[in-house]
């Protein structure tokens, strides 16, 4: 078995930042990334921020030749941005769509509209069975005041479970995607410490690219300048991460980030830098692998972290849900009040018009939209207070069943 031949994959992952209408020189961009594919053969394309279908169509109709099977995942209300590109054949795939993913009224970021996912693709290369998921979590925006870590937690949770329950007839475990966080944050630590996922960056042999293998850095035009002001040099927030299953090995014996622009052009390839590793499989015959079991204290330790930040997202959630309650309980009883005197009035009860008609009404149309506003905020964090209570309680089953291990100490 161990002579068995090395296995040696490609793979390249990027968020494309290519929303249409809003990303600047998007199908410009769109043609120097399909050249580059073309010009360097990779085996596995994971690419995040596709947000339109024709962007897909052109890129499939370039990478025919290179990579012939491909699978773009639909979601939400104007799509994932989730695909995948590969050398060999595709055999099968699913999409799941995480339960929390920001709030509907916070437009200017837009999270909520793209149902971010977490996509699976099957894939058999020699014989070898390769899950490959590719993801793109909630953006974290404001590093201070992040509102949306909770959703985000609770997005890293889903994406470990998802990636459990459907990896155990693979061979190797493959997951590329733009994760949203940095390498201590606590989602990351947690998604690494309970699949066992390695990650390229601290694994590789040989590294090559922008300093700490950065995604995110200020000098690529594109990039918001003022969100990187506490990171000089930048932040890695997009990963390749691996796992061999058992009888299996697999090692990053080369890791690299693109940096500055495109060959032969002014600009960058997107607004994050494209990471591109070199992977080489192997089959065994011996177990491999990392479990959980291996490292209890601190899967505990990570667990009890996570699941505080749930914690005070859903205090948070209750006291919006009980806001917005409140509010259009308010409202009901305008409009009801209102009712009353405009039955009072045509009962003849009341002398004349307690209002002038115009205001009446105007009075009356406020109160109606702010009662259908309200009561759609407080089903919407009614929603959001369920599925945080739901993953608190997942992971409170998950703690008691770690501290009751022998030995954890």
């Amino acid at each position: 078995m161990e002579g068995d031949p090395k296995l040696r994959l490609r793979v390249f992952d990027l968020n494309c930042w290519a929303i249409r209408y809003l990303s600047k020189r998007r199908q410009e961009r769109i043609r120097l990334i399909g050249d580059r594919l073309c010009r360097e053969g990779f085996d596995l394309v994971l690419l995040q921020e596709v947000w339109s279908e024709r962007d897909y169509s052109d890129l499939k109709a370039k990478l025919g030749a290179c990579c012939p099977f491909s699978h773009y995942f639909r979601s939400g209300v104007i799509g994932s941005g989730l695909c995948i590109f590969s050398k060999f054949p595709i055999l099968d795939t699913l999409l799941y769509q995480y339960s929390l993913n920001g709030y509907p009224y916070m437009l200017q970021h837009g999270d909520w509209f793209c149902g971010k996912s977490v996509g699976l693709a099957v894939v058999k290369i020699s014989g070898i069975v390769f899950n490959v998921y590719v993801t793109h979590l909630h953006a974290e925006y404001c590093r201070e005041k992040d509102a949306y870590l909770p959703h985000r937690v609770v997005q890293a949770w889903e994406l470990l479970q998802f990636i459990r329950h459907t990896s155990q007839a693979a061979d190797v475990v493959l997951l590329g995607g733009d994760l949203n966080m940095h390498p201590q944050d606590v989602g990351i630590r947690l998604l690494r410490c309970w699949t066992g996922l390695q990650d390229a960056f601290t694994e590789t042999k040989h590294f090559e690219g922008c300093e700490d293998g950065c995604t995110l850095v200020p000098n690529n035009r594109f990039t918001v300048k003022s969100e990187l002001q506490p990171f000089p040099l930048g932040i890695r927030i997009d990963y390749i991460l691996y796992k061999a299953g058992s009888g299996f090995t697999v090692k990053c014996e080369e890791l690299q980030t693109t940096t500055g622009t495109a060959p032969g052009a002014d600009i960058p390839y997107s607004d994050h830098e494209a990471v591109m590793a070199t992977l080489h499989v192997q089959r065994t015959g011996q177990a491999a692998g990392v479990t959980p079991g291996t490292a209890v204290p601190a899967l505990v330790e990570v667990l009890s972290e996570a699941r505080t930040e749930v914690r005070v997202g859903l205090l948070a959630a209750r006291r919006q849900r009980y806001s917005s309650g409140r509010m259009a309980l308010l409202a009901l009883l305008l409009l009801l009040l209102q009712a009353a005197a405009a039955l009072g009035a045509l009962a003849g009860l009341a002398d004349g018009q307690p209002f002038p008609k115009l205001s009446f009404a105007l009075l009356a149309f406020l109160a109606l939209g702010v009662l259908l506003l309200a009561t759609g905020l407080h089903l919407f964090h009614t929603i959001e207070v369920k599925m945080l209570q739901g993953t608190e309680e997942q992971m409170r089953m998950a703690l008691e069943v770690l501290q009751e291990r022998p030995g954890r100490s």
